[in-house]
């Protein structure tokens, strides 16, 4: 094997190890924002979207 050969196969390589790296951080994230995103919503929500009316004035 040649050195251009080697400097390419370890390239590729890096490469590789970079895309892993960066697949990993994305699920990582994609996994955090969904706890966060979790948390955020509200304890309860109406089920036709109306909220009841409430005469408090008498």
């Amino acid at each position: 094997m040649t050195h251009a050969e080697q400097v390419i196969e370890r390239t590729m390589a890096m490469v590789a190890e970079c895309r892993a790296a960066r697949e990993r951080e994305m699920e990582m994230r994609r996994k955090r924002l969904a706890r966060i995103d979790l948390s955020i919503r509200p304890k309860y929500v109406l089920k036709n979207g109306v909220q009841l009316q409430l005469k408090l004035n008498g």
